[in-house]
């Protein structure tokens, strides 16, 4: 008995073998692949930004510096406010998010009420300015004459709400089921502790998700650095002082470090980083943060969508 259902267990895993061993091949082929098409950009960027400058411009540099050198980050990082920058645009991004998602979340709740009897038309005005804009100089005249320039706040109210963000939570919770909210009404819940007991925990995946959005949109944006607080060291973000270093560097690099490199008279005279190294550099300064967040963000959401999805 016990030879005949190893034989049975045996001829069972070759029948099996056949097509499970086909699709594996695949499964492995096509994930490897796409392995490589992910992290292929990142690690060129990474392997460009620790080579040295002038042998960059060979070429030829792929997953592996040729010429290691830290030269990239020490000319980033020895422009002095560049660590002050790093902690407003930390700032920014946390209460940036903080206060997006809780907003949005307060008036998509509102809105998505069906005895709310402004609902349709709340959404309709809020839908246009997605599509219509009062354009740059009457923005930054609200922005004046609302005093906001040379204020960190200018980072926060104007995207107070998003739009995007707001249809998003709204499609969520009309979503849910009404029975849950219908109950809470009955126990004697009013709106606010419906929202803060109830929603807010219900909606977790999607306020994951717009927090992403949110904090990626916070700590990338730099233009309303230079229209609002360019004069204003002391409120400067990050990614408006790389922009500035990579202006320095376009700027400085011209045709004396080539020639400098090609007649081999100039080494002490040569610029120690080029636009491409710097741009490379910038790029791993930058996405590292959010690289190092995303993995606990992306957990919590995927605990979320399975919590809703067994509460829904």
């Amino acid at each position: 008995m016990a030879a005949s259902s190893v034989k049975a267990k045996k001829s069972t895993r070759i029948k099996q073998s056949t097509g499970d061993r086909i699709f594996d091949i695949c499964n492995y082929v096509f994930m490897i692949l796409l392995m490589i098409v992910t992290l292929y950009p990142f690690l060129n960027v990474l392997a460009v930004s620790l080579n040295s400058a002038q042998d960059s411009i060979k070429g030829g540099i792929y997953l592996l510096p040729r010429v290691w050198t830290l030269e990239n980050y020490n000319y980033i990082f020895k422009e002095a406010t560049i660590f002050h920058a790093t902690y407003i645009s930390v700032l920014r991004t946390i209460i940036g998010t903080v206060t997006t998602v809780f907003c949005s979340a307060m008036v998509a709740y509102t809105i998505s009420r069906q005895d709310y009897v402004l609902r349709n038309f709340i959404t309709v005005a809020f839908i246009l300015t997605m599509y219509f804009n009062g354009g740059l100089i009457p923005n930054y005249l609200l922005i004046r004459d609302l005093d906001l320039i040379g204020s960190f706040w200018v980072y926060i109210w104007p995207g107070l709400i998003g739009v995007f963000n707001l249809i998003i939570i709204r499609s969520f919770i009309e979503g849910l089921p009404d029975s849950i909210l219908e109950s809470s009404k009955i126990d004697g819940a009013g709106e606010y502790r419906t929202f803060f007991n109830i929603v807010l925990p219900l909606t977790a995946p999607v306020l994951a998700t717009v927090a992403l959005f949110s904090g990626v949109y916070q700590w990338n944006s730099w233009f309303d650095v230079f229209l609002y607080n360019s004069s204003h060291i002391d409120l400067s973000t990050l990614q408006y002082e790389l922009q500035k270093i990579l202006q320095n560097s376009n700027a400085s690099s011209g045709t004396s470090s080539l020639d400098g490199m090609i007649n081999g008279a100039s080494g002490a005279q040569q610029n120690t980083v080029t636009p491409l190294s710097v741009r490379a550099t910038m790029t791993i300064v930058a996405s590292v943060p959010i690289i190092m967040v995303y993995p606990f963000l992306q957990k919590y959401f995927v605990k979320g969508m399975m919590v809703g999805g067994v509460k829904g």
